[in-house]
């Protein structure tokens, strides 16, 4: 029978130490904040999910947790007080997947091998091996060296079955560090698996830059001519206008050069190989269009960061149009508004753009590799 598989998301942290003047678990890495990038990917897995906040953040953590059904309670004074909130907070048997929310990277596979441990031997410890030299110094003078042969860095998540670490927890007396020395002191035996060095711990102010693995950049382009008979059409927005942009579809310039962008960065082919200038997209509308590449995007692995977008153009004026603009091309590609960025120039009269005939675009997208 198949273990009932649970997790306690600690989010009840703070900006101290990074910098931040937010809980850090609450600023975005990616298009998402830490909190919800770790509940997208123990979600798949977890029967439920409880998040563990400071109780100055319970709001805003509630309604971050909610389209995953995660139960929020209130935190502690000190970590090991927190778990034993979130652990108090599960019933039943079965295995409990501990995770630090400041750990946004955390991959599939990872916790994979942590529920596996736990199920065969009664915990799985994500962990990794220490490399560099370990030395042990005095007044910053170097004093003697350490065999690194059996040290290992700890991570989070730390897997257990829920009620070994539920008894471990409540004879847990003090403060510590991690689960697995509390399960530990409780007489049992922790047992590692193999971590990754990409799960990193957001902690130091130049921590808050991390951008999530394997980051990919793509750079979109895109032209049309200008003619009468044709509506306006630019970042699925309607604009009044004498003439409009010619082309099989809608001939959406804007939205065209973010497709684009979006397929330079996951490796795909462009939008002149996936819709041709033939009667299947006769005129097309280019959001549902971005809608397939969205899919095809996330079918390749990656998650949309952000998408940076000028359109160049003498005439209509863009500016009152471009808050319409960002939302409609946010909620097309799923992210929020603020991770969409759209401004707008001339060309100072230069070529086909700069006499009217014509309007183009440039877009860059950042994508992350879903882990």
């Amino acid at each position: 029978m198949k273990s009932s598989i649970n997790a306690v998301i600690l989010a009840g942290g703070s900006g101290t130490r990074s910098g931040s003047k937010k809980n850090k678990t609450l600023c975005y890495f990616g298009a998402k904040s830490a909190l919800e990038n770790c509940l997208d990917t123990f979600a798949p897995f977890c029967d439920a999910m409880v998040v563990v906040a400071a109780k100055n953040d319970i709001e805003e953590v509630a309604s971050l947790a909610l389209p995953y059904k995660a139960r929020v309670v209130a935190g502690g004074e000190t970590r090991t007080e927190s778990v034993k909130n979130g652990l108090a907070a599960l019933s039943g048997d079965g295995i409990v997947l501990i995770h630090d929310a400041a750990r946004p990277f955390v991959s599939s596979e990872t916790i994979k091998r942590c529920i596996s441990s736990a199920e065969k031997f009664g915990s799985g410890i994500a962990a990794v091996k220490v490399t560099d030299a370990v030395k042990t110094a005095s007044n910053g003078v170097i004093t003697g060296e350490v065999d690194r042969s059996n040290l290992y860095y700890m991570q989070t998540p730390q897997a257990f079955e829920l009620s070994k670490i539920k008894a471990a927890y409540q004879k847990a007396g003090g403060s510590y560090t991690d689960d697995s020395a509390v399960f530990m002191a409780a007489g049992f035996s922790p047992i590692l698996v193999e971590g990754r060095s990409d799960n990193k711990k957001i902690t130091y102010p130049e921590d808050m830059f991390a951008t999530p693995p394997c980051s990919k950049i793509g750079l979109g382009v895109d032209f049309h001519r200008l003619d009468f008979g044709r509506r306006l059409i630019v970042g699925g927005v309607h604009i009044p206008y004498e003439r409009g942009l010619v082309g099989n579809s809608d001939a959406d310039v804007l939205t065209h050069a973010v497709m684009d962008a979006l397929l330079s960065a996951s490796g795909n082919p462009d939008i002149g190989v996936l819709f041709p200038c033939t009667d299947e997209f006769k005129d097309a509308d280019s959001i549902e269009l971005l809608l397939r590449v969205v899919d095809l995007v996330k079918k390749s692995g990656f998650g949309i960061a952000s998408v940076s977008a000028t359109i160049m153009a003498k005439a209509p004026k863009m500016q009152e149009y471009i808050g319409q603009m960002r939302s409609v091309l946010s909620s097309a590609m799923g992210i929020s508004e603020h991770r969409v960025n759209i401004s707008a120039t001339t060309t100072e009269g230069l070529g086909i753009i700069g006499s009217g005939d014509g309007m183009a675009s440039s877009a860059t997208a950042l994508l992350y590799e879903i882990l």
